[in-house]
C-alpha cells in the first residue's frame, strides 16, 4: 500500500483519513501540522509530526501528501500549504469516491478532493487543490480553477467557467456559460444567472419569521 501524510488535525483531516482509509490503496502513515499548531502528539491513534521538518525524515520519495484543510480566508491558507508541499518535493494525490459519477477521461489536478454523490459530466476540467463536498452536479464543459471549495448540493449548469479560490455555497445554482470570478464568494442558496465580479460577495435573504404559529398553518 502506498503512505500517505495528511495535513491536518481537524475534521476534514480526520474525514480524510476515513475516506482514504477505506476507499482507497493508500495507508495513512501519520499527520502533519504547523509546529505553532502542534498540540498533541497523535491524531487518529496516529503520529503527528511538524510540517517544517517533515520531509527530513519521511521522503518525499516514499510517502505522498495530502493537504485536509477547509476553505479558510477565501482557500488561502489550503493554497499556502499546497505549495509548501510541493516545493518540499510531494506528489499530493486526489481523491475521487468510488461513490461519485464520473466518465473516462475526467481532467483533474492534484490535491482534489471529491466526495460521494457528485454527478460530473463529460469535458469537464478540474484544477488543483479544489474541493467538491457531497452531492453536487458539475455540468458539462464546466472549468474549476485552483483553490476551489465547492459545498453540497450546488448546481453548476453546462460551460460554467469558475476562476482560482472562489467558494460556492449549500444549495447554490449557477447558470450555464457565465463565468464566476476570482475569489468570489456565493452564500448558500444563491441563484447566480450572469457573470460576477472580482472578489464579489453574493448573499441571498434569509426566510423571514412571520406572525403566524405553525399550528395555524395548514399543510
Amino acid at each position: 500500500m502506498r503512505k500517505l501524510i495528511i495535513f491536518g488535525t481537524g475534521p476534514i483531516a480526520e474525514i480524510a483519513h476515513f475516506y482514504f482509509t477505506h476507499d482507497t490503496d493508500f495507508e495513512v502513515a501519520l499527520f502533519t501540522v504547523d509546529k505553532n499548531y502542534l498540540t498533541s502528539s497523535t491524531f487518529c491513534k496516529l503520529p503527528v509530526v511538524p510540517f517544517e521538518e517533515i520531509e527530513k525524515k519521511y521522503l518525499p520519495s516514499e510517502y505522498r501528501m495530502f493537504i485536509a484543510l477547509s476553505y479558510s480566508k477565501m482557500n488561502d491558507l489550503r493554497e499556502k500549504i499546497f505549495k509548501e508541499a510541493k516545493l518540499k518535493g510531494y506528489c499530493l494525490p486526489s481523491y475521487v469516491s468510488s461513490k461519485a459519477t464520473v466518465w473516462p477521461g475526467l481532467n483533474i489536478g492534484e490535491n482534489c478532493f471529491i466526495l460521494e454523490d457528485n454527478t460530473i459530466q463529460p469535458f469537464v476540467e478540474i484544477g488543483n487543490n479544489v474541493t467538491l463536498w457531497s452531492g453536487n452536479h458539475i455540468g458539462h464543459h464546466t472549468k474549476i480553477g485552483n483553490n476551489c471549495f465547492i459545498s453540497s448540493h450546488v448546481v453548476i449548469s453546462g460551460g460554467v467557467t469558475i476562476e482560482d479560490n472562489c467558494f460556492i455555497g449549500v444549495n447554490s445554482t449557477l447558470k450555464d456559460h457565465i463565468r464566476i470570478s476570482y475569489k468570489s464568494l456565493i452564500s448558500a442558496g444563491s441563484w447566480i444567472n450572469k457573470d460576477t465580479v472580482e472578489y464579489g460577495v453574493y448573499i441571498t435573504k434569509p426566510a423571514k419569521l412571520i406572525p403566524n404559529k405553525s399550528t395555524d398553518i395548514t399543510i
